[in-house]
């Protein structure tokens, strides 16, 4: 059977999974599959699960908080903040739901922070602007 190679890099660290037979994703236009010597191809993988199987063995799934996937001369390369690989479905399924829920609430963090600098940055140029009697 025809084989390919898969290629994740991350913040942290790297990973490369020889024989591939299938790989299974999902873009903003919906799921696609890619098998050895599919032509060049390039998109962005949404949030979620994909899933690879190696030559003999069940499927493997691989949780993404989004991506860049680039395929050609049989090489896969994923490129994504993190990502998780485990065969066990159920097991992924919640792990990528509890980092989901952690970027939510980094995400929301984030928000208010930026709230909170915009409130202090517009006092400060009211400040400035009453002292220099400034008029726009």
């Amino acid at each position: 059977m025809n084989q390919f190679v898969l290629n994740l890099f991350d913040a942290n660290h790297e990973q490369r999974i020889v024989g591939l037979t299938s790989f299974v994703g999902e873009d903003a236009t919906g799921c696609f599959g890619i098998q050895a010597n599919h032509a060049r191809f390039m998109t962005t993988l949404v949030f979620g699960l994909a899933r690879f199987r190696l030559d003999t063995k069940d499927w493997q799934y691989l949780a993404l908080p989004g991506a860049v996937a680039y395929f050609n001369n049989n090489e896969l390369t994923i490129s994504t903040r993190h990502f998780l690989i485990d065969t066990d479905l159920e097991r992924i399924s919640s792990l990528l739901e509890q980092q989901l829920i952690a970027e939510e609430e980094n995400l929301h963090a984030t928000r208010e922070s930026l709230h909170k600098m915009e409130q202090a940055i517009l006092k400060r140029m009211l400040a400035l602007n009453r002292k220099t009697g400034w008029q726009s």
